[in-house]
């Protein structure tokens, strides 16, 4: 499904390490253990040679992580540049961070690659069965099972819901681009959130209830998340009440989503990796939408990451200002 093929992007990685412009490439590769060695189950890697890119580099429909996070690590006491590719909705989180001065410019060299959308293997399994052994990319996916022979799925019908509703196929951030760059989409990307508003309070509160129950905290959500970077969290706090542990009771359940929301609002560019890691599928990313769509109403529409050094609304005051009143009075309408 994707325009641009492996080969342009190994190509390009292979060329910028034989030229010296980088000494290592932060790609995606299959995830070595032979027990868990399917298409789908794509991790993010690190390829200092050739022969590593020739072997191991993957680029397909299930190379969905957003390495922007991955760059703070990767330039801390480094002096050579990191190649890192980046899709679209990665370039938001990209420049976030650089307005937060969370990683050296300097020491990265970003190749904008477009994005037709990823595709959601969970999906891909609910029309051909959990026997799926291996999916071929294209508009037409042919999923091979174990019993059931093979099975020619729309690759549409199978898009995360963050590639559903995605909110830019334009890179606002890169060294060099791959292929041709798009444009800011109009998503709808609100509509989900606008019908949990249209439920009652009690209707909303069982809802979140249900999803929030299924957490097991295994912070993946907190340790995927572009805006989740502090070098001490709050969750690892034992006199916090919340310490990394599963939750003891509906509360915890509630409070560690609910503060973890708080705490990127205004910041998270709406990347939806925390939904796409959560073993337990948990909507996360409605959490974090509802948020910015309060933000867009409350103070006029801002994107985080938009731009590298924008100031967001939460920590730019000016007089004409939503007073806290307003708020509270229109949650009672």
């Amino acid at each position: 499904m994707q325009e641009i093929k492996r080969e342009v992007l190994a190509d390009k990685a292979k060329e910028l390490l034989a030229n010296g412009t980088v000494d290592r490439v932060l790609g995606w590769k299959r995830d070595e253990d032979p027990d868990n060695n399917f298409d789908w189950n794509i991790t993010p890697a690190i390829f200092r040679t050739a022969e590593e890119i020739d072997r191991d580099f993957v680029w397909n429909d299930f190379c969905g992580a957003n390495f922007s996070k991955y760059l703070i690590k990767e330039t801390i006491g480094k002096d050579a540049k990191v190649l890192v590719f980046l899709k679209p909705c990665d370039t938001y989180s990209f420049n976030q961070l650089l307005t937060e001065h969370r990683f050296d410019r300097e020491k990265v060299y970003a190749v904008g690659v477009p994005c037709n959308g990823m595709v959601d293997i969970n999906k891909i399994k609910a029309v051909a069965g959990d026997d799926v052994t291996s999916v071929d990319d294209g508009e037409k996916l042919t999923a091979h099972t174990l019993y059931d022979g093979d099975v020619t799925i729309d690759a549409k019908d199978v898009l995360p819901d963050r590639c559903l509703n995605c909110k830019s196929k334009k890179h606002v951030a890169y060294d060099e681009l791959l292929g041709e760059d798009g444009e800011v989409i109009d998503s709808n990307r609100f509509d989900e959130v606008e019908k949990l508003e249209k439920m009652t309070p009690d209707e909303r509160f069982a809802f979140w209830q249900g999803e929030l129950s299924r957490c097991i905290r295994c912070n993946a959500c907190r340790n995927v998340c572009p805006a989740c970077t502090c070098e001490k969290c709050v969750f690892d706090n034992p006199a916090s009440g919340v310490e990394n542990k599963a939750a003891a009771n509906t509360f915890e359940d509630q409070m560690f989503h609910i503060i973890r929301a708080f705490h990127v609002a205004g910041r998270c560019t709406d990347c939806g990796e925390c939904s796409r890691v959560c073993p337990q599928h948990i909507p996360l990313h409605l959490l974090n939408r509802k948020f910015i769509k309060d933000i867009d109403e409350f103070y006029g529409e801002y994107q985080a990451g938009a731009e590298v050094g924008s100031r967001a609304p939460l920590v730019n005051y000016t007089t004409g200002d939503l007073e806290p009143s307003d708020a509270v009075n229109r949650g009672e309408e």
